[in-house]
C-alpha cells in the first residue's frame, strides 16, 4: 500500500449556505444562481489563465517537473552537508529554508498547472502522434 503525502494546504473556502426551505421553487432559484456563480468563475479563470499562459504541452511539464527535482535535490544535500555541522550558524539554517521554500513553490506551481489543465482552464497540446 503506498501512501502519498503533501506539504500542500488548502485553504478552506467559505462559501455561503442558505438556510433549509422547504420552498422547492426557491431551492431550484438558488441552485440556479449558484450554478451561474460558478459557471462565471470558470469562465474568468479559462480566459485568464489562457490569455497569461496560453497552453500547456509535455515540454512545459517536464520542465517545471526538473525544476522541481532540482530544487528538491539541492534542499537535501545541503541539509545533508548541515548534518555534518553540530551547530549551524542562522545564514546556513536561512539558506535551508530558502531552499525548502523554492522546491515546495516549483512543486506546488506544477500541481496547479496540472488543476487548470483537469478543470479545462488551461488547453493541452498533446504531442504530435498520440
Amino acid at each position: 500500500m503506498a501512501t502519498r503525502t503533501s506539504s500542500y494546504h488548502r485553504h478552506a473556502v467559505d462559501h455561503f449556505e442558505p438556510q433549509e426551505t422547504d420552498d422547492p421553487q426557491a431551492q431550484r432559484r438558488m441552485r440556479g444562481q449558484l450554478e451561474q456563480i460558478d459557471y462565471t468563475a470558470f469562465a474568468s479563470n479559462k480566459e485568464v489563465i489562457g490569455a497569461v499562459l496560453g497552453y500547456a504541452d509535455s515540454g512545459k511539464f517536464q520542465r517545471m517537473a526538473v525544476a522541481a527535482a532540482m530544487a528538491r535535490a539541492q534542499w537535501v544535500k545541503e541539509a545533508l552537508a548541515l548534518s555534518e555541522t553540530v551547530n549551524p550558524r542562522p545564514d546556513q539554517v536561512a539558506r535551508l529554508s530558502a531552499l525548502r521554500v523554492a522546491y515546495e513553490e516549483l512543486a506546488e506551481a506544477y500541481e496547479a498547472m496540472r488543476r487548470m489543465v483537469e478543470r479545462g482552464y488551461l488547453p493541452y497540446r498533446a504531442p504530435p502522434g498520440t
